[in-house]
C-alpha cells in the first residue's frame, strides 16, 4: 500500500487550540474525524492513520512547537519509509484571504518558521504544501498577535466547508497527484461568508482579552516580527 505523510502544522497546548496558526492541526483533525480515526501520542507528535482507496495516509500533528516542525516530519518520513514526494504539509498563510486554498509542489518558506525548519531539516524546499489562507487584517507590527488569535464568528461559520474542501484536496493529492489537484482546486475562489455578501464593515464585535503572546516564545516567533501589540480577541 502506497504511504503518504500529511503533516498539519500548529502548536500544542490549550492556549493555541483553533487559533489561526493552528489551521494545519484543524485540517488533519477534520480528516481524522470524518474517517473515524483516532490520534495517538507518539514520538515528536500525534498520529492517526486512514486508508483511502488503497493509499495509507499518516496524519501528523507535531508536538515540537512550530519552529521545530522539521524534527517531527523527518522522523515520521524515515520511520514509515515515505518518499518526500509523498509528503504534504498543511500550513497557514497570511498572504491569502481567509479560506483560500492553494496547493504547491515546492517553494520558499515565505517567512513561515515551520516551513523554514522543515526545509532546513530535510535539506530541500521541494516538498508539497497546502496553504490555507488566514488573511492579514492586522496593523503593522501585530502579526504575532494576529496569527495566535482566534477566528472571528463570520470565519468560524465558513470553517466547516473550508476544512471539508481542504480534506478533499489532501485526498486528491494522494489519489490523483499534485498536478491534477492543483488544476482542479487552485483556481477556485473561496466562497464568501454572510458578512462579505452583505458588505458589512470589517471588525464588528471584536472585543475581549489579549492573545497570550508572552508565552512559549518559540511558538510565538513562528512568524518573524519586531514588535507585538494589543490585538482584540475574536470570541
Amino acid at each position: 500500500m502506497t504511504k503518504y505523510l500529511i503533516a498539519g502544522l500548529g502548536n500544542i497546548g490549550p492556549e493555541y487550540h483553533q487559533t489561526r496558526h493552528n489551521i494545519g492541526f484543524m485540517v488533519v483533525d477534520a480528516l481524522a474525524k470524518a474517517a473515524g480515526a483516532q490520534f495517538k501520542d507518539g514520538r515528536y507528535g500525534f498520529t492517526a492513520t486512514l486508508s483511502v482507496k488503497g493509499r495509507s495516509l499518516l496524519l501528523l500533528k507535531p508536538s515540537t512547537f512550530m519552529n521545530l516542525s522539521g524534527n517531527a516530519v523527518r522522523y515520521w518520513l524515515q520511520k514509515e519509509n515515505v518518499p518526500i514526494e509523498n509528503l504534504l504539509v498543511v500550513v497557514d498563510d497570511i498572504a491569502l484571504p481567509f479560506g483560500t486554498l492553494r496547493l504547491k509542489p515546492k517553494g520558499s518558506d515565505a517567512g513561515h518558521n515551520g516551513l523554514k525548519h522543515i526545509a532546513a531539516t530535510l535539506g530541500t524546499e521541494a516538498y508539497a504544501r497546502l496553504r490555507f489562507g488566514i488573511g492579514n487584517d492586522f496593523p503593522k507590527g501585530c502579526q504575532i498577535d494576529y496569527v495566535l488569535g482566534h477566528f472571528p464568528p463570520e470565519e468560524r461559520e465558513r470553517m466547516p466547508e473550508r476544512l471539508e474542501t481542504a480534506g478533499e484536496m489532501v485526498k486528491s493529492f494522494c489519489l490523483a497527484g499534485i498536478d491534477i489537484t492543483m488544476n482542479r482546486y487552485n483556481k477556485r475562489p473561496a466562497p464568501q461568508g454572510k458578512e462579505k455578501r452583505e458588505k458589512e464593515t470589517v471588525g464588528a464585535g471584536a472585543e475581549g482579552k489579549l492573545s497570550p503572546t508572552d508565552k512559549h516564545t518559540a511558538a510565538a516567533a513562528a512568524h518573524t516580527v519586531n514588535a507585538s501589540c494589543n490585538m482584540p480577541a475574536d470570541e
